[in-house]
């Protein structure tokens, strides 16, 4: 990927991981746009001269708006990256968690899905492009107080690979980013082991120059999680994981 040459849009941009992309990006002297919700942290980025766009995945037609709104701008767009998400904890022994279940899957999953369909006419039209979805090193190793949040990346991770074939021969390719815990966004207060996000960062955007680009960008501290099944350490790593348990709110005292 030609990481100077770019029309890029973050979706789920305006925090963490993907306001550092977006900048990194932009540093690279590739044209960058985000959307998001936070109509602060839209104005912030605009300041730094990245175009912003206001969007919610949870609404089709705030989706369609936001696609029509970049093409009109940035009809050469070639890179979409869709990363909208929440992680939330839930007690399953807690019928109440139903509606954070609800949350994640129509946030992480189903937003996904809209900005992917929402975008994928014009990059198959034009005949190349590339789609960036993200999922987390909990796709393949779950952390027990966060199931919904384990099942929906793991459900994009499976989406992104039945995409990348569907569009086979399009020109459009399908990149999967897998992060690990990066110290971002609270993660660095509940996990002081977490990436650094500017190292992060830095090891993402050398995977993204690779040529070819890999179908999956797997930084060396989340191959432990990615890679767990095929070494003979997952049941050993989801044991040491399910210690976090005591964290929700009911198995406290």
């Amino acid at each position: 990927m030609d990481l100077s040459n770019r029309t890029v849009l973050i979706v789920g941009g305006t925090s963490g991981i993907g306001r550092e992309l977006a900048r990194r990006f932009a540093a690279a002297g590739s044209t960058v746009a985000v959307g998001g919700r936070s109509a602060e942290a839209l104005e912030e980025l605009s300041d730094e001269g990245i175009a912003t766009f206001g969007v919610d995945v949870t609404d089709g037609a705030s989706v369609a708006r936001a696609r029509d709104a970049v093409l009109a701008r940035y009809p050469e767009l070639d890179t979409v990256v869709t990363m909208s998400g929440v992680m939330l904890l839930e007690d399953l022994r807690d019928p109440g968690h139903f509606e954070a279940a609800r949350t994640t899957i129509e946030t992480n999953l189903v937003g996904t899905i809209r900005v992917i369909d929402a975008f994928t006419p014009h990059l198959v039209g034009r005949g190349s492009g590339t789609f960036v979805t993200v999922t987390s090193g909990i796709a393949f190793l779950p952390f027990p107080p966060m199931p919904t949040y384990a099942a929906s990346k793991a459900a994009v991770h499976a989406y992104s690979e039945a995409l990348r074939v569907q569009l086979d021969g399009t020109g459009v390719s399908v990149v999967e980013l897998v992060p690990p815990a990066v110290a971002t966004a609270g993660q660095e207060k509940v996990n002081p082991a977490a990436l650094p996000l500017d190292d992060f960062a830095t090891e993402v955007m050398q995977l993204l120059a690779q040529n070819p680009t890999p179908d999956e960008i797997l930084v060396e501290r989340v191959h432990m999680h990615r890679w767990a099944e095929r070494d003979g350490t997952y049941d050993e790593l989801v044991a040491q994981r399910a210690r976090a348990l005591a964290m929700l709110p009911g198995r406290q005292g």
